[in-house]
């Protein structure tokens, strides 16, 4: 019975973890925690708005459980990186009509912009089926209308729709810009936008597209001086 102890003392460490965990997420939760961790990006929310955060991160937290939706884990990280990063264009730059996100994974931050710009109709581009579902669970949970997940990728989705434009295009995390920006083009709008979350080792392969893009001073993001925001605009 040497071994009982043991058993006992693991058995309580393991619920003392998930309380922890459980007590953890449940005070970032609430909405002043989440208006403290937001403070440094200057945001203005309204109540309808930081219940919506909530809400979505509510969720995030409960999916990414069981499927990899994010590598960011803690609630904190969860929403300074991906709400506060997300929403703090709305600082710079107006939104309006319609916008394409590629590669959209958890919906930072084509979904997530629903939240500062609840006008905006959102086509989000995700080739995973499960995360497709999670989308779509957060756009009926949060109430966001006009929100369209579809399973194709870059390349295929312009194919199929050439004759589509877009007002704003967004990408967050994703890599070789040189077969997305070439593709971006063909279904924006004159006049158009491309919104690019990038790190500064990522945003010097932006240069060769100076022909076809206007860049704006990149934006810095608060808590994360090697990220940025590329905002550009089509040329022609």
């Amino acid at each position: 019975m040497k071994w009982l102890p043991i058993l006992q003392e693991t058995f309580t460490t393991s619920i003392s973890q998930i309380l922890d965990s459980r007590h953890k997420i449940s005070s970032v939760l609430d909405k002043d925690g989440i208006c403290k961790l937001l403070e440094p990006f200057g945001l203005q929310l309204a109540p309808r708005q930081i219940a919506q955060i909530v809400t979505y991160l509510e969720l995030l937290l409960r999916w990414n459980n069981k499927i990899n939706l994010t590598a960011i884990r803690t609630p904190e990280e969860c929403v300074t990186r991906h709400f506060g990063e997300s929403l703090y264009l709305s600082r710079k730059v107006e939104l309006s009509g319609s916008l394409l996100d590629v590669g959209s994974g958890a919906g930072f931050p084509g979904l997530a912009l629903r939240i500062v710009f609840p006008e905006l109709a959102a086509t989000l581009l995700e080739p995973v089926a499960k995360k497709r579902a999670f989308l779509k669970e957060v756009a009926r949970a949060c109430e966001f209308s006009s929100v369209e997940v579809r399973s194709e990728r870059m390349e295929d989705f312009v194919r199929q729709e050439n004759n589509s434009r877009f007002d704003t295009i967004t990408a967050r995390a994703v890599g070789r810009f040189d077969r997305l920006l070439p593709q971006a083009l063909r279904v924006l709008s004159p006049e158009g936008r491309v919104l690019l979350w990038v790190s500064r080792a990522q945003a010097k392969s932006l240069d060769g597209f100076r022909e076809a893009i206007r860049w704006r001073e990149p934006i810095v993001l608060p808590l994360g001086r090697e990220r940025e925001i590329w905002v550009g605009n089509k040329k022609g």
